[in-house]
C-alpha cells in the first residue's frame, strides 16, 4: 500500500488537515469490518469486503474532502456501497442457481457480533435490513446524527425518526 502523509487542504480560503491513508486505516478497520460484519453477517465475507474496501480507498484517497465528513465517515461510505454492490450480485447469483437447482439451500443464520445476548441477537435478526443498518451506525459505531444521515442519504431528521422506530420495534421484539 501507497503511504499518503498528512496533507493540508485550501480551498476557499479555509485549511483543513487530511490525515493519511494509512493513519485513517488503522483507526478505522475496526469499525469498517464491524459495520460490514452487521449488513453481511458472515465474517469471511466481512473481512473480504473490507480488504476491497480499502484496497478502493486506497485509489480514491485523493477525493477525500476532510470538511466534508470524517475518514471513518468516507470509509463507510465505500463500506457502504461495496457492500451493496456484493449482495446484489449474491442475489442475482442465488436467482441464476435457483433457476437450475431442484432444492435451495437453507439460508446461513445471520452473526451480529460478540457479548450481545441471544434474545438481543434474535431480536436484531427480525429486524429488516434498513432498521438493523441505522442501529449498527448510531449504537453500535457511535456515529453522529449527521454522520449517520450522510452515510444512508437522508436528512438528520429521517436519520433520528428511523432510529427511534428501529429501536421501538427492537424492545417489542424483546418483550
Amino acid at each position: 500500500m501507497r503511504e499518503v502523509s498528512v496533507a493540508t487542504t485550501v480551498r476557499a480560503g479555509a485549511a483543513t488537515e487530511a490525515p493519511s491513508l494509512a493513519a485513517a486505516a488503522e483507526r478505522h478497520l475496526d469499525d469498517v469490518y464491524r459495520y460490514v460484519l452487521y449488513l453481511i453477517g458472515d465474517p469471511s465475507v466481512a473481512e473480504e469486503l473490507t480488504a476491497e474496501t480499502f484496497e478502493l480507498a486506497t485509489r480514491k484517497w485523493k477525493r477525500f474532502d476532510p470538511r466534508r465528513g470524517s475518514a471513518r465517515t468516507w470509509l463507510c461510505q465505500l463500506a457502504r456501497s461495496r457492500t451493496l454492490d456484493h449482495l446484489r450480485a449474491e442475489s442475482r447469483r442465488r436467482k441464476r442457481e435457483e433457476r437450475f437447482a431442484a432444492e435451495v439451500p437453507e439460508a446461513e443464520e445471520a452473526i451480529f457480533g460478540e457479548g450481545l445476548s441471544p434474545e438481543l441477537e434474535a431480536g436484531l435478526r427480525r429486524l429488516s435490513a434498513g432498521e438493523r443498518e441505522v442501529v449498527v451506525l448510531r449504537v453500535v459505531l457511535d456515529l453522529d446524527t449527521e454522520e449517520t444521515a450522510r452515510l444512508l442519504g437522508i436528512n438528520p431528521s429521517a436519520c433520528t425518526t428511523r432510529l427511534s422506530r428501529a429501536l421501538r420495534r427492537l424492545e417489542e421484539e424483546l418483550t
